[in-house]
């Protein structure tokens, strides 16, 4: 049985309005979730209230706390809709016993996984070794549109950079614009 076939035939449809979490960093959440259309933030709350965005999650993307749904702890970030969003959730104990009589399912599954883990290597690649300019420029190239949806205090969040150095940068860039090579 392949992923998308395992989604429609057990996921659990829901919807969420802007504004409202999908789960909440301490929770227990044992899903995975797949976007079908909206738009997500996912991000962590610090001890003095400081928020840091990990990613924005798009439609097609799929995005789960592996702590809370693997080790059956709890999340250690947020989920919240930006915009009006239609998720599947998927039971992580369903799927991960399905996977394992399912070879179908489970290449399935390790390829998502797979791909999460490179999207995570990339990011942390970017924050590590590129300027927050490079970062800026890289997310306006991989995903343009999300610039003009997102908030710009989101933008610089995600950036790890203040609403400030966000506006210069985004002045440099229109008056430079000169694309990346990745």
């Amino acid at each position: 049985m392949q992923f998308s076939e395992f989604v429609a035939s057990s996921g659990r449809p829901a919807q969420f309005r802007p504004g409202e979490h999908v789960f909440r960093q301490g929770d227990p959440d044992r899903s995975i979730y797949l976007l079908q259309e909206g738009l997500l933030k996912a991000y962590y709350l610090s001890d003095d209230g400081r928020e840091t965005i990990k990613s924005f999650v798009l439609a097609g993307d799929t995005i789960s706390s592996l702590s809370s749904a693997w080790k059956k702890t709890v999340c250690t970030f947020n989920l919240i809709a930006l915009e009006a969003s239609a998720l599947v959730g998927i039971d992580f104990d369903e799927l991960y016993e399905a996977s394992r009589t399912d070879l179908e399912l489970a290449r399935d599954v390790m390829n998502l996984l797979l791909e999460f883990a490179m999207k995570k290597e990339r990011r942390e690649r970017e924050f590590l070794t590129e300027s927050a300019e490079v970062r800026y420029r890289l997310l306006a190239e991989q995903s343009p549109g999300l610039i003009e949806k997102v908030k710009q205090k989101d933008v610089a969040r995600y950036l790890g950079i203040t609403p400030v150095a966000l506006s210069r940068i985004r002045a440099r860039c229109a008056s430079n614009p000169i694309r990346t090579r990745r």
